[in-house]
């Protein structure tokens, strides 16, 4: 009920149990814990016979465990709102589990209007897994605090970030006269602080005032 609340969007309540009728006993427990609750069920023959008594009532259901494309067109055929697609377990044994996610697209594709099952990408390992899905056109992923994490930081944008604060404490004015002459000479400053913030000058703030000097002979910082 906590992590339903936390959003909008669909929660995920998986049953323990592996007979139909007892899936669909738990559900009518399970969809009373929140309105945006989605049934998960096994993608086995008990698995897609209650999925398709679920959908049927118009509950939705997501169809997990899925290994093959077979199993993918199965799940949607049942109703499925969801099928749920083990990329990094097939990795693990030396399958391509983003294949088979491209393979699901396709076909689903192929079909438009008549299987309206979503793809949400399971057991996601790296940043790459999310940007593979992302391409083929998955409209879901599951994705690990860590995954999260990895997909924010790049080197590069440290580097940047750290030259951009390097040249900022350089452009710090001192007094209002050089406040004056900053404001007086932006494209010259950009400039400048450019180079500043690439190690061409030791000095940053001397040479900003002494290139604004010579351009403003009436001008002089105190």
């Amino acid at each position: 009920e906590e992590i339903c609340a936390r959003g909008p969007g669909p929660g995920s309540a998986e049953v323990a149990a592996t007979e139909a009728d007892g899936m669909l006993a738990e559900a009518e427990r399970l969809i009373k814990v929140a309105d945006n609750v989605v049934i998960k069920v096994p993608l086995t023959w008990e698995g897609l016979k209650a999925c398709r008594a679920l959908s049927n009532d118009g509950v939705g259901v997501n169809v997990t465990l899925c290994f093959s494309a077979a199993q993918a067109i199965l799940a949607a055929k049942a109703g499925a709102s969801y099928v749920s697609p083990f990329v990094g377990r097939l990795d693990d044994i030396g399958h391509d589990g983003m294949a088979l996610i491209s393979d699901i697209r396709q076909i689903y594709d192929n079909y438009v209007g008549s299987l309206n099952t979503q793809i949400l990408v399971a057991s996601i390992r790296h940043p790459m897994h999310v940007v593979e899905a992302a391409k083929i056109g998955a409209e879901v992923v599951t994705v690990p605090p860590k995954i999260l994490r990895q997909l924010v930081n790049h080197t590069l944008t440290d580097k940047g970030l750290a030259a951009f604060l390097a040249a900022h404490v350089h452009r710090q004015p001192h007094n209002d006269a050089v406040n004056s002459v900053f404001a007086d000479n932006r494209d010259q400053v950009a400039s400048v602080l450019l180079l500043t913030a690439a190690g061409v000058f030791s000095s940053g703030l001397e040479m900003v005032c002494s290139s604004f000097e010579t351009a403003n002979p009436t001008r002089r910082v105190p």
